[in-house]
């Protein structure tokens, strides 16, 4: 039977100890394994932490030692965390896909010795990395997957198994050990380090202690009534504050079930076979299925194209009243219970949200119609406002209170105040200790009262409700005096499917001009359907047919914009398709998707000075970074078009 937790502790390996205590039996992590779903219970978990823990004591891991974790999302890596901190050290999650430059430098800046790495990939990487590092620095590397691994003999490299076999005769011989180390920790102590996204400079390690991130979780766990029934589909970069918060904090306070797919490519299978009861996701996941879904309907026969667009029909028009318990007629209530047997039902099982109690999207704005779309079919989507600083907890939406343009009130036990230039401070207990050996960058963020200055410009509704306009850095003011806030126009952009990125420029200039990425999967469909032929994305993206399709969002969004007084102003009068996809590893983009912004100003200067110039097109020659780590160069003759602007709402509607 479900029940909501009510262990208590001050540290994420006394809440392991307890839930092997009370529910010894229940499933803690299940992991997909070529193609079987393997379940580790409560008590098996904390049995293999414990192994582990006293291994990488044999090894020579101390109190307050860095632990790195680099790896898609495995029970072991999780594990591995937990093992640090039970000794008294702290977690410091990787991203897996990032090049060996950035990872060297977060390695060094973190004085790493000890890392657990997934696979061979990862330990590949590792010792082309260690050749230029401090002596010091990686002396341990410890992989989960032995595929690959059987002729490799380098200096400190083990097996998680070795260190785990290692791990139980050091606790035979000394049996006090493991209890010692444990009872040594408070709550106080630095449990994990995520490092910030770099989005305006050089990653900082933002040092949290368990007590912070058990702040956040237990105010999540009790806001969003959850329960150890709950399953979860952890999935996202472990070293995102997402994650560590949904599928580390969350699950060791509320006791609940956290699955590890296959692979990044069987998600969405393993997701269906789960069945997720509380889910996240980031809005261009949402996106990616929703399209998915509509480019599906397109190959339908007729009869089942138009059973779907009525019944969504019925779904846009009751079905968000209907999810938040407001007062609906009998006969749409009853038409929307057929369209739920006939198309919703089977729609959300198609998508893996059959059984979604609580689902949540941040990271970025979500579009009103995508937000509207998965609420009307009876998904319970809610956006949440957070940064890692805080861990990923500062707004949050209420049942029967959401509003598509706010991110939601703030969460309990957090204050939000509004700075006069408009930026959000915070302040409660799941807040950052500080920047890790970075004194200076702590007391920029962090005032005399205890605010937390987040960066981002908003403004709070006549309820209270949260609205995030921009980061209040990127809100300058163009030359006729209007603000300019980039990010909300991306934004709109973005919410069209054939758009993937955007960046808009307009700062200290008498117009806004953008570059547009366009969706792959969602143009080639489009472009396929009506007999386009295209060589690949450089090709399809300087299409005369892509241009009039992009321009037909890009007039869509000036009308928008036309329809706002505070932001009529900032319509955009110029696009050209860039030739390339915006990419992190060509430094473009951050790990989490986030437009490094000036990287870009700087590396397409020659685009942004056309746009302005007036040209109607520009040859650009860009370098780029291929997956095997070769280099190459991408050319293209890029066009710049002129779209139509309103001089009025009136004229716009």
């Amino acid at each position: 039977m479900a029940q909501a937790n009510h262990i208590g502790g001050d540290t994420f390996p006394r809440l392991l100890l307890q839930h092997a205590q009370i529910r010894p039996h229940a499933p803690a992590y299940r992991e997909k394994d070529l193609g079987i779903w393997q379940t580790f219970t409560w008590s098996q978990v904390a049995d293999e932490v414990q192994a582990f823990a006293c291994g990488l004591a044999a090894l020579g891991f101390r109190r307050g030692m860095n632990l790195a974790v680099i790896g898609d999302n495995r029970p072991r890596l999780y594990w591995a965390m937990l093992a640090a901190q039970c000794l008294g050290g702290v977690a410091v999650p990787l991203y897996q896909d990032a090049p060996a430059a950035d990872m060297a430098y977060v390695l060094a800046d973190a004085e790493i010795e000890f890392v657990v790495a997934e696979d061979q990939e990862q330990v590949d990487k590792l010792f082309e990395i260690r050749e230029g590092l401090d002596a010091r620095l990686l002396r341990h590397v410890i992989y989960d997957d032995p595929r690959g691994m059987r002729n490799y003999r380098q200096d400190g490299l083990a097996s998680f198994d070795q260190v785990q076999q290692a791990g139980r005769k050091q606790a035979a011989e000394h049996p006090d050990f493991f209890r010692r180390e444990m009872d040594a920790g408070r709550g106080d102590d630095i449990a994990v380090m995520l490092y910030t996204s770099g989005t305006t400079g050089k990653p900082k390690g933002v040092c949290q202690t368990h007590r912070s991130f058990l702040a956040a979780a237990q105010g999540g766990v009790s806001f969003d009534k959850l329960t150890d029934a709950e399953d979860i589909l952890s999935y996202l970069p472990m070293a995102w504050v997402g994650d560590h918060l949904f599928s580390f904090a969350q699950q060791l306070v509320a006791g609940f079930t956290v699955n590890c797919p296959e692979s990044g490519e069987t998600v969405m299978t393993d997701m269906r076979e789960i069945g997720p009861t509380y889910y996240f996701a980031p809005p261009r996941i949402f996106e990616n299925m929703l399209t998915t879904v509509m480019i599906r309907m397109e190959d339908a026969g007729a009869i089942k194209r138009k059973l779907f667009h009525h019944f969504m029909e019925v779904a846009r028009r009751v079905g968000a009243d209907i999810l938040d318990g407001k007062k609906v007629g009998l006969l749409d209530r009853l038409n929307y219970r057929l369209g739920g047997l006939l198309i919703y039902g089977p729609l959300k099982n198609v998508l893996g949200l059959s059984r979604v109690r609580v689902a949540y999207t941040a990271g970025a704005a979500i579009g009103p119609d995508l937000f509207r779309f998965y609420r009307s079919i009876g998904v319970n989507l809610k956006q949440l406002y957070g940064a890692t600083e805080t861990c990923a907890y500062v707004c949050l939406q209420p049942d029967g209170q959401i509003k598509f343009d706010s991110v939601g009130l703030p969460a309990p036990g957090v204050e939000v105040k509004l700075a006069p230039n408009g930026e959000v401070l915070v302040r409660s207990t799941a807040m950052l200790q500080g920047y890790y050996k970075r004194p200076d960058a702590t007391a920029e963020v962090l005032d005399d009262e205890g605010y937390f200055h987040t960066g981002d410009a908003g403004m709070l509704d006549e309820h209270g409700h949260l609205k995030i306009i921009d980061r209040a850095a990127d809100v300058g003011r163009m030359n006729t005096g209007q603000m300019f806030a980039p990010n909300y126009i991306e934004n709109k952009l973005k919410f069209f499917p054939f758009i993937k990125e955007a960046v808009a420029f307009g700062d200290r200039r008498d117009m806004v001009c953008a570059f547009i990425n366009i969706d792959m999967d969602a143009v080639g469909n489009w472009a396929e359907r009506r007999g386009i032929p295209y060589a690949g994305y450089t090709d399809l993206a300087g299409k005369n047919e892509t241009y009039d399709l992009i321009a037909e969002c890009v007039e869509k969004v000036n009308a928008d914009l036309a329809a706002e007084p505070m932001m009529a102003g900032t319509q955009i009068h110029r696009f050209l398709v860039l030739h390339k996809e915006l990419d992190p590893d060509d430094d473009e983009l951050t790990r989490t998707r986030k437009v490094r912004r000036r990287f870009i100003a700087e590396k397409y200067k020659v685009l942004i000075d056309a746009l302005y110039a007036g040209r109607t097109i520009q040859h650009i020659e860009t370098q780029v970074k291929f997956e095997d780590g070769r280099q190459g160069v991408v050319a293209a003759d890029l066009r710049i078009v002129d779209v139509k602007t309103w001089d009025s709402l009136k004229e716009a509607a």
